[in-house]
């Protein structure tokens, strides 16, 4: 039995993966016949400064390299599920239906959050590309994408509360913290602070490999756990990351961007919340947090420090390129990090 759940697991992974690779070439040509990239690079920063370091890091314009890669991500999860699901339809056996990973328990929320952000950031991509939108430079205004981020918060929340039954948060090596009402915020709050993570797209190959190992070790903890479903979902996940990864690596194709990394970390709060990992989420996806904070300190400091930072440009990983660092290395340094990262959160959430 555990032979065919390994099985299961892996077979639509090498699937997602060969179906991204296979759909690359349309959705690459696509984006560069309709020029879907930035028109401007960065000028200024959140606090209305110039960003001349973070201008030339990023050089959008000289690049012209597409948004909307994540398209590949998702897309590739989408198919593969599909054609899974199709597959046990119409030739139910128990070979089909073992492959089959729709199930309501486990895949169909955090799937269903995975394509709600899917589409709100592939809206944002398309008014930035076409230099649109209500945000400097084109695109939702931050404040409309954490609105929309909060509403997925709030859905995945109340499925939690209300149709699980769970107002708990595992605390390893100690115990369940039975939350209440409370439940519900803490997990919008998740849902916000790891989305704001999602700036981690800036370097080719970061974000892809980081991702990467971040649903790589909940596929881990999710078949522990006896959740195949869900540990199938996360493998899926992986094999259309390292389908993306594989045109992202330097000089990237096309990015992540808005469209990948939403999608990416609103599902992700749910398969947290799912295996009952949350904990250790701050872990495995500690470089994601990092990014993130690195960015709000750096507002912050600038705010209330009369102008001084402490980082050269944030966010982190643009700090390390700001310092001499080649781009190569930043995004390798990071997998290895990520990596060792996952391995004590996994091994925090098996053994708390």
């Amino acid at each position: 039995m555990m032979i065919l759940d390994v099985i299961k697991i892996l077979i639509p992974a090498a699937l997602a993966f060969f179906v991204g690779i296979l759909i690359t070439p349309f959705v690459a040509d696509f984006l560069y016949k309709h020029k879907m990239w930035k028109k401007k690079s960065v000028a200024t920063t959140t606090d209305g400064h110039a960003a001349t370091i973070t201008a030339k890091l990023h050089a959008d314009e000289e690049r012209k390299t597409p948004r909307m890669g994540g398209i590949v991500v998702w897309g590739s999860v989408v198919i593969t599920v599909l054609i899974l699901s199709f597959l046990s339809l119409l030739f139910p056996n128990e070979t089909t239906g073992k492959l089959n990973l729709l199930s309501r328990n486990q895949t169909w929320l955090p799937l269903f959050i995975l394509l709600a952000g899917a589409w709100c950031g592939l809206i944002d991509d398309y008014l930035v590309c076409r230099d649109k939108g209500t945000y400097a430079g084109g695109g939702l205004s931050l404040k409309t994408r954490l609105l929309f981020v909060t509403l997925l918060g709030t859905l995945g929340a109340w499925w939690f509360y209300l149709k699980l039954g769970m107002d708990f948060i595992h605390i390893p090596f100690t115990g369940d913290m039975h939350l209440g009402f409370l439940f519900i915020p803490i997990f919008i709050l998740f849902t916000i602070g790891i989305y704001s993570g999602g700036i981690i797209d800036g370097v080719d190959g970061l974000s892809g490999g980081v991702f990467a190992t971040i649903y790589s070790a909940y596929a881990i903890i999710a078949f522990a756990g006896g959740q195949i479903d869900l540990a199938a979902y996360c493998s899926v996940v992986v094999g259309g990351l390292l389908a993306f990864l594989w045109f992202n690596i330097p000089p990237a194709r096309f990015f992540n961007s808005e469209t990948g990394t939403m999608a990416l970390t609103t599902s992700l709060v749910v398969v947290a919340f799912l295996t009952k990992a949350v904990i250790p989420l701050l872990i495995i996806a500690f470089l994601l947090i990092a990014t993130s904070a690195s960015s709000m300190i750096q507002i912050l400091s600038k705010r209330y420090r009369g102008g001084k930072k402490v980082f050269l440009v944030a966010p982190l990983h643009n700090h390390f390129q700001a310092k001499g660092w080649p781009a190569s290395k930043v995004t390798m340094r990071y997998w290895v990090i990520g990596m060792i990262l996952a391995v004590l959160g996994v091994i925090i959430a098996l053994i708390g």
